[in-house]
């Protein structure tokens, strides 16, 4: 009996029940999750290391075994396997619990770490302690609450990165990019951190201290970098640390700028940084949740933009209030400070509404609100704010107000958290400073765009469905429109998903990036011009 599938569906199959090999690698899964739980209830472990590699061991090969099973059998090329019938990925009663139990995770990693088994003056307990044995082998020191959370972290992402890599084998794009996050995260973000840490107090550290520092993040991502506390570690610690503070101001004024000129914000957002890495690895399976309506582009333009704002004027305002005013002594002072802030926006505010301002369009808008508040803000920091004070606030305050509203709640307990429930880049798309501030890079003067062929679109949608960054895709493609939007973080997936080969993701001129008279006469671009010119 002929067991060829005829079946002319675009939808594909419909959703099957898992395999045995697929229900036995959940079970394998499950149980190292199990050993966790007993650390949680403070079940005693004899041999914690050998106990935690188990436990990590038996999680990791657990998803990379599903994966094998669920994908290796199938030929090459994306298929829609009835991800809306699926509880878990249409919001369906174990997406609920999925986003709970993620949710509840996040809100005990970041304000209840005593129930992890943190203990400030003693010996860690609980979870904590499990992994005090890897902590120590790498930096010397017991293990934290955050430590737990960037070796779970680091798993997910390369255990689920595999996954991506059979997934999307059949495009070359894909598996590269996916290679750099696991390489960035699990070397810049994990272990060379750790081992910094070893460096501590180190003669070749002029007896200074470095803090610790993921050499991946840009600031407004590492909004702390420029704190006193962390200034004076890196100036204690001899020729590393002022290297690594020097390389903090040029990733923020050269590196970033350059990069985003030459591939668009995907250099960072889909290459390197490690809350895009899960979102891509991890969070796979929830791609299609993001919101495509008009209404959620609004707030997102709104939210986005008011993060910006809010996390220069802390940023600002906390070195504002740790320098001098007697010129003497300082040749950086409150004043000089923030005339400098206030004539770099003020260039830049300028240079883009003489020469960008029809390619700002609508954004002009929020940019100028954005810049009248603070531009106003900094007026109000010079003749209103005191000794160690912004306004009637310390510094510190509005550092820690941005911490846990943005750092936390935002990014960690909604934006990680709900991803069974609002698609898996809900932080990178309406929370983070970072995307906003290289997405208006992109718009603006950058070569990257996603160039269509509407000729060839079928208009079957899968490319809009998978945006996670709720882009309606489809829209541009019909038209034969250029794709150049400052949220799209260039992850590719629209083009690996399009069965037509509609869209390709490009590096060109800044000439003609928009151009939507294409479509009139097929894509043909020569015979346009020449159309233009009569």
């Amino acid at each position: 009996m002929s067991t060829f599938d005829k079946s002319m569906a675009l939808t594909g199959e419909p959703p099957k029940s898992l395999s045995t090999i697929q229900k036995l690698a959940t079970l394998l899964g499950l149980s190292g999750l199990g050993i966790f739980l007993l650390a949680m209830f403070n079940i005693n472990f004899p041999n914690k290391g050998l106990w935690l590699s188990i436990s990590l061991s038996a999680i990791a090969i657990g998803i990379i075994w599903f994966s094998w099973d669920a994908y290796s059998t199938k030929l090459p090329g994306i298929k829609n396997d009835g991800v809306w019938f699926k509880s878990i990925s249409s919001r369906g009663l174990w997406g609920w619990v999925a986003g709970i139990a993620l949710t509840g995770f996040y809100i005990v990693l970041y304000f209840y770490p005593e129930y992890l088994g943190l203990v400030s003056d003693g010996a860690n307990k609980g979870i904590i302690a499990l992994f005090d044995p890897l902590s120590r082998l790498l930096s010397g020191n017991p293990a934290s609450q955050w430590f737990v959370y960037g070796t779970l972290y680091t798993v997910a992402i390369l255990a689920f990165g595999i996954k991506f890599l059979w997934k999307y084998r059949h495009n070359r794009y894909e598996k590269l990019r996916t290679i750099s996050v696991m390489f960035f995260q699990t070397a810049f973000a994990f272990i060379i951190p750790e081992l910094m840490a070893r460096l501590n107090g180190h003669k070749i550290l002029n007896g200074g201290s470095l803090p610790y520092y993921d050499l991946k993040n840009v600031w407004p991502l590492n909004y702390y970098n420029f704190e006193s506390y962390r200034i004076k570690a890196f100036l204690s610690s001899g020729e590393i640390g002022f290297a690594l503070l020097i390389f903090g101001i040029l990733s923020i004024f050269v590196i970033t700028p350059i990069l985003t000129y030459k591939y668009g914000k995907r250099w960072y957002c889909s290459w390197v940084c490690g809350c895009g890495g899960l979102a891509e690895t991890a969070g796979d399976s929830f791609r299609q949740l993001s919101d495509k309506s008009t209404f959620a582009w609004k707030v997102e333009r709104w939210v986005v933009h008011s993060v910006v704002v809010f996390v220069t004027l802390m940023t600002t305002a906390v070195i504002y209030s740790y320098l001098g005013t007697d010129t003497s002594k300082y040749w950086l002072t409150k004043s000089t400070f923030l005339l400098s802030v206030g004539g770099l926006l003020t260039l830049v505010f300028g240079w883009v509404m003489i020469f960008k301002r029809e390619q700002l369009q609508k954004d002009a808008l929020y940019g100028a609100i954005g810049y009248f508040v603070i531009i106003i803000a900094l007026i109000g920091f010079h003749f209103f704010s005191g000794e160690g004070e912004v306004f009637l606030f310390k510094s510190g305050t509005l550092r820690k107000s941005y911490s846990f509203l943005i750092g936390s709640v935002f990014s960690g307990v909604i934006g990680t958290g709900f991803y069974p429930i609002f698609g898996s880049r809900v932080w990178c798309r309406f929370g983070c400073p970072m995307a906003a501030i290289l997405g208006f890079q992109q718009r603006l003067f950058s070569r990257f765009r996603i160039t269509t062929n509407g000729g060839q679109c079928i208009s079957c949608g899968n490319c809009s469905t998978y945006c996670e960054m709720g882009i309606d895709v489809r829209a541009y493609a019909q038209k034969g429109e250029n794709i150049v939007r400052s949220s799209c973080v260039g992850c590719g997936i629209c083009s690996a998903v399009c069965p037509r080969g509609v869209l390709k993701l490009e590096n060109g001129p800044l000439e003609g990036r928009i151009d939507s008279n294409q479509v009139l006469l097929g894509n043909d671009v020569d015979l346009m011009s020449l159309v233009n010119k009569k």
